[in-house]
């Protein structure tokens, strides 16, 4: 385990932000924004994610979901040095798609 695995925990549970209640009653939502303001932190939670993905083999590519998921996805696909791809809701790219039926957690 590297310095940034053990520390992401740490990094985590100061830098991203629980609003309880939000967007529904009964919904946590966590707000990455500080800990993108954080340049060293977000570092070295990509880091961490980083190694865990690495202990799975070898991975092509990293999926991000619209649009937190780009947010962490995409420095991580870099940081391996492997493809993104970006997720995302029906009718939001011109070229053609492929596309899959899905349920939400909450929200439209």
């Amino acid at each position: 385990m590297t310095s940034s695995a053990s520390a992401a925990p740490a990094l985590i549970e100061r830098w991203v932000r629980p609003i309880a209640d939000w967007p529904q009653p009964g919904v946590t939502f966590r707000d990455v924004t500080p800990l993108l303001a954080q340049p060293d932190a977000f570092d070295a939670v990509i880091e961490a994610m980083a190694d865990q993905v690495k202990a799975l083999g070898p991975v092509d590519a990293l999926l991000g979901v619209e649009a937190r998921g780009f947010i962490l996805a995409a420095p991580l696909a870099l940081r391996l040095g492997i493809g993104f791809v970006p997720v995302r809701k029906a009718g939001k790219l011109p070229a053609e798609c492929v596309s899959a039926e899905y349920a939400l957690e909450y929200g439209t």
